[in-house]
């Protein structure tokens, strides 16, 4: 099972959907609201990022909902 992480904020539609495809996979996964979670928002930040969601992978580093990119790690 991958390790994943979703870094997310209260407006951001597009982090919904991702959640939500990643739930309909049966992928586990941990959030990180950048907006209630200042370290989460340190995190985003120091991995150069600005905006969300931001989907971590083992890893690997998507930036937006990229289904097809999502689905070659999964």
């Amino acid at each position: 099972m991958a390790n994943v992480t979703v870094y997310t904020s209260n407006t951001c539609p597009h982090c919904v959907t991702a959640k939500e495809y990643l739930k309909e996979k049966n992928v586990e996964f941990v959030e990180k609201n950048v907006q209630t979670d200042a370290e989460a928002r340190k995190e985003l930040i120091k991995m150069g990022h600005m905006g969300v969601p931001v989907i971590v992978i083992d890893g690997e580093e998507i930036v937006g909902f990229d289904k097809a990119r999502i689905d070659s790690l999964i």
